[in-house]
């Protein structure tokens, strides 16, 4: 049975999914402690929500999440503030790419440094954080790019995101029978700034009001996978994942 979750944490919290997600857990009364690297968004962002809750406690701190060293020194100090945490929501992530092998390696090394190994590390502090308290929630948030790989300048992100995928269901198999939950996302298309660079379609685009309704509602049932938001991307999730390839080669 799900749990309140009073103390949340967020990263990547100054823009997008992380930053509406902040907005949302906020009117919902939870403290939070929210990191990115850029600081100066969320020092605005927590004028905001302080002034939408007087009551919370807003923390934040600038973290770049390939820095191993640092995302256990901010999670525990922001663990520290907050008086406990009971979520850690692992949304940091990046959306670079290019066609492999085309001089440009950077680009995908830099996205699999940030989704996959960032992750790892944030996975690492939080739960030695849930471990010694014997507690928790754990969010990953990876992509319906995970079900199947993308061709293109998308091969790096959407091997970046299954990589996630699968730390989430292993550590979800490994903390069974525990206190501590693990629960993944795989969105769609959500209106961002990241979806419209990378040019996702518009007719399968859902609002960030939608997308991210479906996200706070899948995190707070504790849901252990989901794909969202709606009817309509778990048909995707489970075509991806079932149909033969001479099909699924067509919708990628």
């Amino acid at each position: 049975m799900a749990t309140t979750r009073n103390k949340i944490l967020i990263t990547g919290a100054s823009s997008g999914l992380g930053e509406e997600m902040a907005r949302r857990f906020a009117a919902m009364g939870r403290d939070l402690a929210l990191c990115a690297r850029r600081v100066e968004r969320l020092d605005e962002l927590r004028v905001e929500l302080m002034h939408q809750n007087p009551n919370i406690t807003v923390s934040v701190r600038a973290l770049d999440v390939t820095d191993h060293d640092a995302v256990g020194e901010v999670f525990s100090t922001l663990r520290d503030e907050l008086g406990g945490l009971d979520r850690v929501i692992v949304n940091a992530g990046l959306g670079k790419g290019a066609k492999i092998g085309t001089g440009r390696a950077e680009a995908n090394l830099q996205t699999a440094r940030t989704n996959f190994v960032g992750a790892l590390s944030q996975a690492e502090a939080a739960l030695s954080i849930f471990r010694e308290q014997k507690r928790g929630h754990l969010v990953f948030v990876s992509s319906i790019s995970a079900d199947r790989g993308l061709p293109g300048a998308k091969a790096a992100y959407s091997a970046s995101k299954a990589a996630v995928a699968s730390l989430g269901e292993s550590l979800a198999t490994e903390l069974a029978r525990t206190d501590i939950a693990v629960t993944t996302l795989l969105p769609g298309f959500i209106a961002t700034d990241m979806s419209a660079k990378a040019g996702d379609s518009a007719a399968l685009t859902a609002t960030l009001d939608q997308g991210v309704t479906a996200m706070v509602d899948a995190i707070e049932s504790e849901t252990r996978r989901a794909a969202l938001p709606g009817l309509k991307w778990r048909g995707i999730d489970a075509a991806l994942r079932f149909l033969p390839n001479v099909l699924t080669d067509r919708m990628v």
